[in-house]
């Protein structure tokens, strides 16, 4: 997640205060690893550095002065770009979980219990958000529905991969 830009995307609706901001940002974007208030206010300060954005002369409020931030032109133009651009394909989407097979075979440990392992680990991860996905918002839903596609392809691979341990195996230690 490009926090940079999900910062424009959520400027471009309204002009913000970073509070807001971060307040967004978690609802919509954090719900697993909320972001920083040090990351939000150090990221409009390199967007406004940058001209992405234009911050307003503090405003009192109840607690410390705040800044409302507005997007400009360019910020618009590069959340259109990266808007529009589409998501590469990641080549390697099973990096670790092969790096670990391989490394187990190479060591003479047992891959296959890894495999059950990590299986184990990702049905209960999967049963989770089945869960989060029968009592939850319709973002919510959707987002339990990403991570369960993935965690679906996933399983086929430690299927295959487990089905072809012994060949694997031969391969790798030659």
């Amino acid at each position: 997640m490009s926090v940079p830009l999900a910062l424009l995307g959520l400027l471009e609706r309204e002009p913000r205060h970073g509070y807001d901001l971060k307040r967004d940002y978690d609802a919509f974007f954090g719900r697993d690893k909320p972001l920083p208030f040090g990351q939000v206010y150090a990221t409009l300060g390199r967007l406004a550095r940058d001209g992405k954005v234009i911050a307003g002369e503090a405003e009192p409020g109840s607690g410390p002065d705040r800044k409302r931030y507005v997007i400009t032109a360019d910020g618009v133009s590069d959340l259109e770009a990266w808007l529009a651009e589409p998501v590469p394909a990641e080549p390697h989407l099973q990096t670790v979980l092969f790096v670990k097979v391989v490394l187990a075979l190479l060591s003479g440990r047992s891959a296959e219990t890894y495999l059950d392992t990590q299986r184990a680990a990702h049905m209960a991860r999967m049963r989770e958000l089945t869960e989060l996905r029968r009592s939850s918002t319709l973002v919510d839903a959707l987002l339990a529905d990403h991570g369960l596609f993935h965690l679906e392809a996933d399983l086929r691979w430690i299927d295959l991969t487990a089905s072809r341990l012994d060949a694997l195996a031969k391969e790798v230690q030659a």
